[in-house]
Formats: structure tokens, C-alpha cells, sequence
């Protein structure tokens, strides 16, 4: 294989320089989802499987995965969704799964390396694609990409230094999680409320209003299962934007958004401003005697997402994460009841939530700023040292 020269943006004045493809082998070898455990490969390295991840291939379409291996999406857009693997298992074959040789490689340094801003940045950039959202950088492009390759000492050193700040980042995580576990507890207390239960049907609508010509400039809005509906600037999600906007659905300031494939997992909101959602979501207006927040409230609730993901249409069980091309039916979801009080209760209600919920996001704000600094300071950390303004210590 030729491997083209390429500047890289980790170009190194001290250390030595090679493609990528000279110090990993690729591993490409197909099994069954049976012989080995399914993988999960996010921003959070590769763990064992998350629960409620919908698989969309067959059993038999999986990469074989060995510990000690590295595995990154081939999907530019997912930044950050790369790893080293503490134990043998399976990924789709969207991911390129390479093995680091040891006499040059420290296993270790290569998961650092790959999940740094700056190899993420090179790795976009090698990518090919019609758009944005279908932009992937095969292997065979990727192992072009020149690597700062110091002697192992060092790359052991680099590793040490950024596993700490990589526990730290899991503590953070682990503080985010139980912040979300208490704010969900708090919006089941609306069905401890004991109000009247009506159908979601008499109380809201689908609206179906397409950008055209005319609204492509508002702005693109992303749905999360932690965060609900925001801007797409400010979710951490990696998704790229279609290039052709003219089909995405408009979702108007107060409109619940729902992303159908990941209603099982809570995958909806309300939107914040009059923006753009992908034309696979379903936008949601709520009627007189529902206000938009208290409909979030309930829709985002433990009980009821546990109620949609009984209702995802599919092959699979939702609730064992194994649904292929799971959806939810917006006429299922307006079949479901939800607790509605009278407009003063509601009101009283919406508020104390309002102030619960506030406190609690506040205190996940500041977990994520904090973790935000410490990826920033780690990405600056091992490019910092391969430029040699910084010691491996």
C-alpha cells in the first residue's frame, strides 16, 4: 500500500514523524455477535455494550476486537468516538479496529492520540463523503496521517500523565450521573400528583412544516437524551448537518421534538427557539390546557419513557437494546395518558419543578465546564509536548 506524505496538524519538530499505517496493523476479521461480547466505542472509550443501543446490523455483520487493540468510528462526524480495548469483543463494521505494534507503539499513547482534538481535527479532514452527515475516513486514508511517534519512555509518560486527568474526567462523569438520576427522580413526582389522566391525542398535534427555501437560515437544533432540545452549536454530540436543508422540519419556540428512534431512551424536549430538526423527528404542538413545559416534564419522566419504549415498532426488544430501526408511531404516542391538572395546578406545579430542575442543571453546568477544561487541557497537554514546549513528566 502506498502511504502518502501528509503534514499533519501534530507535526513534531523533536520527535519523529510516521503515518499512521506503519505502526498499527488493521484487524478485519468478521464474527458473529455471539462468539463475543458487543462493544460500545463513544466518547467515552470502548466499555462493554451501553444498554439500549440499537444494533442495526445482522448478527453475523460484527469486527472482531482483541484487548489491547484500538477502535475508532469511521464516521468523521462522531469526533471523539475512538478507544484502546481492555477486552476481547465485537464492534459494527463501521469502526476501523487496528492493533498498535508494540516495538514502536505504547498501546496506550495510541488511545490518548487518537481521542486528542488534534488527531480528531487531521482525522475529518481525511474523510470523504456526499455530505457532512455521511463523511467517513476509511482505514486506508486514515493510516496516512502522519503521527508524532516520541521514544517509548516518553509515550509511556505521556500516557501516565493523561490516564490521571482521564480518571479525573470519570469521577466528573460518574457526579454527572447520579445529578441526573436525582433530576429524573424529580419529574416522577408529577405521577405521584394523583391528577386526572387524559390522552396525549386531546391535548396535542403533529405539525409537519418544512424548511423550503424560505427558513433555512434558523438555526439547526439537536435532540439529547440528557439535555433535550438545544442549539446544534452547543450539543457534544458530533452530527453534521445535511447539506440540503430545504426537507428538515420546523420546529417553533416551545414544540416538543421528538426523536423517534430514541424515544425509548427519553430522546426528546422542548425546543428552546424557532430552529431546524431533522426531517425524521416528530414536532409536536401542545393544545389548550397543555402548556409546552409541563408536557416536557411528563414526556421526560422515567414512567413514561418506560411506556413509549413498550410501544417502539421494530424487530427486537427496545428494552434489551437489541431494536433494529426502532421507531416510535406518533399515533401510539397519542394514545398514551398522561397526569393533567387544572391550569392553576399545573402552574403551581410547572414552577416548583422549574426551581428543582434549575438547581440541579446549574450543578451539571458546572461539572460539564469543568470537564470541558480538562479535555482541553489534556488534548493541549500531548500537543504541547510532541512541539517540545512541554516536558513528558
Amino acid at each position: 500500500m502506498s502511504l502518502v506524505v501528509h503534514e499533519s496538524s501534530l507535526e513534531s519538530p523533536i520527535f519523529q514523524m510516521m503515518p499512521l499505517g506503519f505502526v498499527v496493523t488493521e484487524r478485519n476479521e468478521k464474527v458473529g455477535e455471539s462468539d463475543f461480547p458487543a462493544l460500545s466505542v463513544g466518547r467515552g472509550g470502548v466499555t462493554p455494550q451501553l444498554e439500549g443501543v440499537a444494533k442495526t446490523r445482522s448478527e453475523v455483520d460484527r469486527k472482531l476486537v482483541r484487548a489491547g487493540d484500538l477502535v475508532i468510528n469511521s464516521r468523521s462526524d462522531r469526533r471523539g468516538a475512538s478507544g484502546l480495548a481492555r477486552q476481547d469483543g465485537s464492534v459494527s463494521t463501521v469502526y476501523s479496529v487496528m492493533t498498535p505494534k508494540a516495538e514502536v507503539m505504547v498501546a496506550e499513547y495510541g488511545h490518548h492520540l487518537l481521542r486528542s482534538i488534534a488527531f480528531q481535527e487531521e482525522f475529518f479532514r481525511w474523510g470523504t463523503g456526499i455530505v457532512d452527515d455521511l463523511w467517513s475516513t476509511n482505514f486506508t486514508r486514515m493510516s496516512r496521517i502522519r503521527i508524532p511517534l516520541p521514544p517509548k519512555p516518553v509515550q509511556q509518560a505521556i500516557a501516565t500523565h493523561l490516564d490521571e486527568a482521564e480518571s479525573m474526567i470519570g469521577k466528573l462523569d460518574e457526579l454527572a450521573e447520579m445529578l441526573r438520576a436525582r433530576r429524573s427522580a424529580t419529574w416522577s413526582t408529577v405521577h405521584a400528583m394523583e391528577f386526572e389522566r387524559v390522552r396525549l391525542q386531546w391535548f396535542m398535534r403533529e405539525v409537519d412544516e418544512r424548511a423550503g427555501n424560505q427558513y433555512q437560515d434558523l438555526p439547526l437544533l439537536s435532540v439529547s437524551i440528557h439535555r433535550g432540545v438545544q442549539r446544534r452549536e452547543e450539543s457534544s454530540s458530533g452530527q453534521q448537518a445535511g447539506a440540503d436543508l430545504s426537507k428538515y422540519k420546523i420546529a417553533r419556540a416551545g414544540d416538543v421534538v421528538l426523536n423517534r428512534m430514541r424515544a425509548f431512551q427519553g430522546g426528546l424536549g422542548r425546543a428552546p427557539v424557532d430552529g431546524l430538526v431533522s426531517p425524521d423527528y416528530a414536532v409536536l404542538r401542545p393544545e389548550e390546557g397543555l402548556t409546552a413545559a409541563w408536557a416536557e416534564y411528563v414526556m421526560r419522566s422515567p414512567e413514561f419513557v418506560e411506556t413509549m419504549a413498550q410501544w417502539v415498532r421494530g424487530i427486537g426488544a427496545a428494552q434489551q437494546g437489541n431494536v433494529r430501526t426502532p421507531r416510535l408511531n406518533v399515533r401510539d404516542l397519542f394514545g398514551l395518558s398522561i397526569p393533567l391538572p387544572s391550569p392553576g395546578e399545573m402552574s403551581q406545579a410547572t414552577d416548583d419543578l422549574d426551581e428543582a430542575t434549575g438547581r440541579i442543571d446549574a450543578m451539571l453546568a458546572r461539572v460539564a465546564d469543568l470537564k470541558a477544561l480538562l479535555v482541553e487541557r489534556s488534548s493541549a497537554y500531548i500537543v504541547d509536548v510532541v512541539a517540545g514546549r512541554k516536558a513528558a513528566v
